[in-house]
């Protein structure tokens, strides 16, 4: 079986969900669907918690008056049987007579998720009654009776394969399987959320449990580009990478995937296929744990980096010099992305600013501090094991006339970064996509 994943864009309109329907069944198999709320929803349901958390019910029922408006209106173009019309306006005046309820409670975090929830809970509604009003044998699966997180906040891999294996079993028999992303309980039955990777998370784990044969996410883009399509000219999608180098790009800055969602794929050895549903024949990229050997693959920027190094006399033959740095920053929960070391200095780059001023005057205890903002980290990924001879060069040459901060090379076989100023992002990829891909 295969775990096919529609993101917002993808189940926008009537007739992209009937371009999903049709995708779907295509192959004549039996298929599992995780689906995203209809793009624009969250947003609202974030505007609607805002209001509620100001107190002020005046603006969050009409957000809620016009999100309704929108549904209702799409019911015509979507379906044609008047039954299946009728019970879909009934499904949707409940949630949104739900969300209005909320306008007369005590507001917190627990029922912002739930509202947040809910626009996952409507579109896969709308889907299961198109797809029955075709005659296809579709059946919605409630991700809140098995997606769940553990007293960490992390997804409990056990008990979902459980609870979902038993659940299939129940429903056998189907051709469509359909289940809400992003939204799960937590470990104490609450609604809550995946948070990092959302849909594609929740299609991750799923396949991970089924054992499925392929975990398909479906976007507005084909697949992983080699560079920044918005910034360089002449990108091309990237075909096959590691999970390792997806993980670098997505990180480093391909907003198409988060970095640790394909995670429990990589674990249970699922190929993960990036697909795009508006040209539903291109190849798009396949993630798997096999490597192409001698290959760069692709180059990502990540933005709004900052640059702090901190210089000693002391750290010269020193123990616990370093571990006093990096304690800092784990007392405020700021990760770093990039270190580098000399005898007697460190620099590190963080993109989180929150604490950045705490962060200098604790630093400042164990030597001269510099702080350089508006900085970008270039990564360059692929086969870069350091016995691919002349492979660093080449993406040094490219970099030839850019001003570089710091590099890091070694901490991954796959990866070299840069860090350089943001005003000379836009020359240091086009530059790097001239030497490594044209």
């Amino acid at each position: 079986m295969k775990v096919m994943k529609f993101g917002g864009t993808s189940v926008g309109t009537p007739q992209r969900m009937k371009e999903v329907t049709q995708l779907v069944t295509k192959s004549g198999q039996p298929v599992f669907v995780v689906l995203s709320a209809m793009s624009g929803t969250t947003n609202s349901l974030v505007e609607i918690s805002d209001y509620l958390y100001k107190k002020n019910a005046d603006g969050a029922n009409e957000v809620i008056n016009r999100l309704e408006a929108k549904y209702i209106k799409h019911l015509d173009d979507l379906y044609t049987n008047t039954d299946i019309k009728n019970a879909t306006r009934d499904f949707l005046k409940d949630e949104f007579n739900y969300l209005r309820s909320f306008t007369k409670e005590i507001f917190t975090s627990f029922e912002e998720k739930a509202i947040v929830a809910q626009g996952e809970m409507m579109s896969t509604n709308m889907v299961v009654n198109y797809m029955k009003e075709q005659g296809i044998k579709a059946v919605l699966l409630n991700a809140l009776d098995f997606m769940r997180t553990d007293k960490n906040a992390e997804p409990d891999p056990v008990y979902i394969k459980e609870k979902l294996t038993a659940i299939m079993q129940e429903n056998e028999g189907q051709q469509v399987y359909i289940t809400q992303g992003f939204i799960c309980r937590n470990a104490y039955g609450e609604v809550d959320n995946l948070q990092r990777g959302g849909s594609d998370y929740t299609a991750s784990l799923i396949g991970a449990a089924l054992n499925a044969e392929e975990i398909q996410i479906w976007t507005d883009i084909d697949g992983m580009h080699n560079n920044d399509p918005r910034v360089v000219d002449k990108t091309q999608p990237v075909h096959q990478l590691q999970f390792e180098e997806a993980a670098e790009l997505a990180y480093f800055g391909a907003k198409i995937l988060h970095p640790t969602c394909v995670q429990p794929a990589k674990y249970a050895g699922i190929p993960v296929r990036l697909l795009n549903t508006m040209d539903p024949n291109a190849e798009g990229t396949t993630i798997s744990n096999q490597t192409e050997y001698g290959k760069i693959k692709a180059v990502a920027a990540k933005d709004n980096i900052i640059a702090i190094k901190i210089k000693s006399s002391r750290m010269l033959l020193a123990t616990g010099f370093l571990r006093k740095v990096f304690e800092i920053f784990e007392s405020y929960q700021t990760p770093i992305d990039m270190v580098c070391t000399s005898e007697v200095g460190v620099s590190m780059s963080i993109d989180n600013s929150a604490h950045l001023g705490e962060i200098v005057d604790e630093l400042k205890k164990y030597g001269t501090v510099t702080v350089d903002t508006g900085m970008c980290i270039i990564c360059v990924v692929g086969d870069l094991d350091w016995s691919n001879i002349g492979f660093e060069t080449r993406v040094m040459d490219a970099l030839k006339n850019i001003p570089v901060r710091m590099i890091s090379y070694g901490g991954s076989n796959y990866n070299i970064s840069f860090l350089i100023k943001e005003e000379d992002k836009r020359r240091a990829l086009q530059s790097l996509s001239d030497n490594l891909f044209n």
